[in-house]
């Protein structure tokens, strides 16, 4: 029987991912009326761009983790405290990007100057933490058999095995990135990493997707056999997307 303490705490480990998570969100979509107000371009190293779809893509991918990890069968106290830390590292990220957009300067890759050099830095590491977090919770997830209903533990194995693609895509960016950075090819670091977007991008957001496509036929009146063959067919179909959008990386990767 679980510590009453221990669920309490749970909860508001829960609910603060939760607020925090709808808080990113809201700051991306501020961002979004910004650009419309302020205008400059949309891609680019500088561009309101990043705190718009960092805003977002954190906020969603941490309500997202919050809510899927309650299918995982790992101990509550220690899901509690890695969700806090993955919280306050998904606000370190976008705090970061969105003060540089701010200040009109890249955000990554950026060296200039010794205050751009610690932002930067502070991004890659807490890029790691998030790797070494999600890496977590997904080889958990393959471990013991998630709960659920039907299509549930399907959907949240192939989300996790997805978005491990999406940190992968992301740390190779990033690796790329710093290479010619410190080789002297500023300009070519911030180029870089234009193929592997649409594959970071579309991967991401996997341990979301499926999980509630699952959630939704839950609510349905199939039975848990139709159940079960959708989720496959929907896993199978997001899984599709991520090979083509990895072609593509490869077919355009310089």
């Amino acid at each position: 029987m679980t510590d009453p303490r221990t669920a309490d705490r749970l909860c508001r480990a829960d609910r603060l991912c939760h607020v925090t998570g709808l808080l990113l969100v809201l700051s991306g979509l501020v961002h979004l009326v910004v650009f419309a107000v302020d205008g400059g371009p949309w891609d680019g190293p500088v561009s309101w761009r990043k705190p718009v779809t960092f805003g977002v893509s954190f906020g969603l991918t941490l309500i997202a983790v919050a809510w899927v990890t309650s299918y995982l069968r790992v101990g509550a106290r220690l899901r509690s405290v890695l969700l806090l830390v993955f919280a306050a590292d998904c606000v370190v990220e976008v705090a970061g990007i969105t003060l540089q957009a701010w200040r009109r300067v890249p955000s990554h890759l950026n060296m200039e100057t010794p205050f751009d050099t610690t932002v930067s830095m502070a991004l890659a590491v807490g890029g790691g933490v998030l790797v070494v977090l999600l890496t977590v919770f997904a080889v958990a997830s393959f471990r013991r058999r998630p709960t659920g209903p039907a299509g549930m533990p399907l959907a949240v194995r192939s989300g996790f095995a997805i978005l491990l693609v999406a940190l992968a895509s992301g740390a190779a960016m990033i690796a790329r990135g710093v290479v010619l950075t410190r080789t002297g090819h500023q300009e070519a670091a911030y180029h870089s990493t234009a193929p592997l977007k649409p594959l970071h991008g579309v991967s991401l957001h996997a341990v979301l997707v499926l999980p509630a496509l699952a959630w939704l036929l839950s609510r349905s009146p199939w039975n848990e056999r139709t159940r079960l063959r959708i989720v496959a067919a929907g896993v199978g179909c997001y899984a599709a997307a991520v090979a083509v959008a990895g072609l593509w990386a490869v077919l355009t990767y310089r």
